[in-house]
């Protein structure tokens, strides 16, 4: 039995698309990004109060580039992940864990532009440095794609599912349209119906309200 705990727009998201790409049998418990996520009965699964948790055959997985290396060794007759001795092993862990260096930028973004309650806890700042150093992050994945349908010579992977999702985050807070081998990279991804079955649907609350948030300027006088 394999059950993902999963908040829409979220990490978990990560996971959810691997899932999907990988044809398995899975259980989804979406939870609400609240408070809930402290509860006891959810820091069982994963102690830290965040998502995703993965319960996998009487285990309690957590942390996304973890799962996806795990996951990936359970299921490599997908082939989305590459094995210890495959020459482009050293190329997909980068990428795999490059997702969070993405998905840090993204938090702070998300923090400072949605869950602060009021104007004054604000940083324009902040809010524009960030965004840079989401464009430094397309530069790294734009100079990679060169030449390129995948991250990977071999093809589509976990890495490509990995970074994937945070470019989805990044996307709120900084254009990839400069980025020309990147977004090409990007429509041809999200062709994929592992990423559709990964987005939230009608019912699911969602974290972002708007598809873009542009840089954000201090009011007079607050």
């Amino acid at each position: 039995m394999i059950r993902l705990h999963h908040v829409p727009q979220s990490r978990s998201m990560r996971t959810l698309w691997l899932l999907n790409e990988l044809g398995v049998a899975y259980e989804l418990q979406v939870w609400p990004f609240d408070k809930s996520l402290r509860s006891a009965d959810y820091l069982a699964k994963n102690p830290a109060g965040r998502v995703p948790a993965l319960e996998i055959d009487g285990e309690c997985w957590w942390e996304t580039g973890a799962i996806t290396e795990l996951l990936c060794e359970r299921f490599p007759e997908a082939g989305m992940g590459r094995a210890p001795g495959d020459p482009e092993r050293a190329q997909w862990l980068i990428w795999v864990h490059f997702s969070e260096t993405i998905s840090q930028h993204c938090a702070i973004l998300t923090q400072q532009h949605i869950m602060l309650y009021d104007d004054s806890m604000r940083s324009p700042v902040l809010m524009k440095l960030e965004a840079k150093r989401l464009e430094k992050c397309y530069e790294a994945l734009e100079n990679r794609l060169q030449g390129r349908d995948y991250l990977l010579d071999s093809g589509f992977s976990a890495a490509d599912v990995s970074v994937g999702q945070a470019v989805y985050m990044a996307r709120h807070f900084a254009h990839l349209d400069p980025f020309k081998s990147l977004t090409a990279w990007w429509d041809r991804i999200t062709a994929r119906p592992g990423f559709a079955l990964s987005r939230p649907n009608e019912a699911q609350q969602k974290l972002y309200k708007q598809p873009f948030y542009p840089p954000w300027e201090l009011k007079e006088g607050a």
